[in-house]
């Protein structure tokens, strides 16, 4: 069992800045791809990015060139800074992990409201 624990949401002006965190309970090491999911209301939940063990990132075509997902090996944890935020980007965003296996763990996410 993976335990993620998901921090740094909140409320923002458009145009503003906001950085996701999220603390997973094992090794980033014994992870396969860790990445940002995210859902508005009334809406199903769509990927926001994804980076691999070896480095290799993907973003939703909404949010390229504005966030950027990052890890840090030694606090096990994976981050979303994101920039330019958007009215369209307010949502619950969703820490998400996959394991050899294809196991996946998600975290219980995080509010993220922009207000224009």
């Amino acid at each position: 069992q993976v335990q993620l624990v998901e921090s740094g949401g909140g409320l923002v002006q458009a145009g503003g800045s906001l950085r996701l965190s999220c603390a997973a309970s094992i090794s980033i090491f014994r992870i396969n791809v860790m990445g940002w999911y995210r859902q508005a209301p009334g809406k199903q939940r769509e990927l926001v990015a994804t980076i691999t063990s070896g480095g290799s990132t993907n973003y939703a075509d909404s949010v390229k060139g504005r966030f950027t997902i990052s890890t840090d090996n030694a606090k096990k944890s994976v981050y979303l800074q994101m920039s330019s935020l958007k009215s369209e980007d307010t949502a619950v965003y969703y820490c998400s992990v996959t394991l050899p296996g294809q196991y996946n763990y998600w975290g219980q996410g995080t509010q993220v409201t922009v207000s224009l």
